[in-house]
């Protein structure tokens, strides 16, 4: 009988065995896949917790369809320094908006301060400088008003110029009755201006804290408000006790009263009016402004501003100067000759301590 070899033992079971595990892994594997393409992408984590920027060396992944929702987001540091004393918020600015979108400027906290007028850094190098800005006439404006649109004969007290040219909208907005004018003022009783603007069909809203009533409709299109225009809006507990409080931001009171532009801004403000054009440039509104007409005080630096002469005029100069870097051209200056003589409590470089002057939004539409 020949001999035969026994069967194999184990031989299927051990197949069967690395089968079963093969197919547990391919599984396994598989469950992977669907719960990582269900994870939310980083960009959602939860509210209040800090993300990292990517850095610039990531890139997008191979094969990335159009549409994915994958974004790259580079974040660099400004290379400019805010200059001494101050000017410049110097917090890191994103590299580049997406494409299709405006881009939004970020919060600025100081105005950028202009160098300073010579070597010395005194008053007498900063005041001529600024004297000379004030006194130079940046672009002519061929129809001029000066007092008012009134056609009577009774003169304006102080001369409230606004420019009629046709390139620039307002005589076009007065002729279609759609101007509308904000005059920011401290218990004054010229309203010759105002009351002319508005017989000629702009809309305007006169803003003074001496105001008996809260909102006043003078005629159909005249009205007073009891609101005084600060730099700053009230205290947050202040305004919890005192809900309805007179004190507010020009951009608070353009979002309350649903206005996004005025053709022109009037402002006497006593010595406020350096405080306020600043607030104005730092909060980006004068963008939604047509002309500006400022009395502007000389006597001394004006409310909280502070440090030497010489440092108060080159922060005035500054911020005459941010009006001409945002498009506004000076068109008429006018010294007023009836008040005291005085540059910051000095009777110096023949100056007034008091002058109105207006600008005009070269890129108003």
């Amino acid at each position: 009988m020949a001999w035969q070899r026994p069967p194999r033992r184990g031989c299927g079971a051990l197949q069967r065995c690395l089968l079963g595990a093969a197919l547990l892994l391919g599984l396994r594997l598989c469950a992977e896949l669907g719960r990582a393409s269900l994870r939310p992408p980083a960009s959602s984590a939860l509210p209040g917790r800090a993300l990292r920027p990517p850095g610039p060396h990531l890139l997008p992944p191979p094969g990335l369809q159009r549409g994915a929702s994958w974004r790259q987001v580079t974040y660099v540091r400004s290379g400019r320094r805010a200059p001494p004393g101050g000017g410049g918020s110097g917090t890191p600015e994103p590299c580049c908006a997406p494409r299709g979108r405006p881009r939004r400027k970020g919060p600025r906290w100081h105005i950028d301060l202009q160098p300073w007028a010579g070597p010395a850094r005194s008053l007498d190098e900063e005041a001529l400088r600024f004297l000379r800005y004030i006194s130079t006439i940046q672009i002519a404006c061929d129809h001029m008003s000066t007092d008012s649109l009134a056609t009577d004969s009774s003169p304006s007290k102080k001369p409230w110029s606004v420019c009629l040219d046709d390139r620039f909208g307002l005589a076009h907005q007065i002729r279609s009755k759609q101007c509308r004018l904000y005059s920011l003022g401290l218990g004054s009783d010229d309203t010759h201006f105002e009351v002319g603007m508005a017989n000629h069909g702009c809309e305007v809203h006169r803003f003074d804290p001496s105001v008996k009533s809260a909102h006043v409709l003078e005629n159909e299109r005249l009205w007073y408000h009891r609101l005084s225009i600060d730099w700053r809006d009230p205290h947050p507990a202040v305004a919890a006790q005192k809900p309805y409080s007179n004190t507010r931001k020009l951009g608070t009171i353009l979002s309350e009263f649903g206005h996004h532009k005025i053709d022109v801004l009037k402002a006497d403000l006593e010595s406020a009016e350096w405080k306020v054009l600043e607030n104005l440039i730092l909060e980006d509104v004068l963008q939604q402004i047509g002309q500006l007409i400022f009395e502007i005080h000389l006597h001394w630096p004006g409310f909280e501003v502070s440090g030497s002469d010489s440092s108060v005029v080159r922060f005035w100069y500054s911020l005459l100067k941010e009006l001409e870097l945002q498009d506004f051209r000076l068109f008429h200056s006018y010294k007023d000759l009836s008040k005291p003589q005085l540059f910051l409590r000095k009777d110096i470089f023949n100056a007034s301590s008091c002058y109105t002057l207006s600008w005009v939004n070269t890129r108003w539409k």
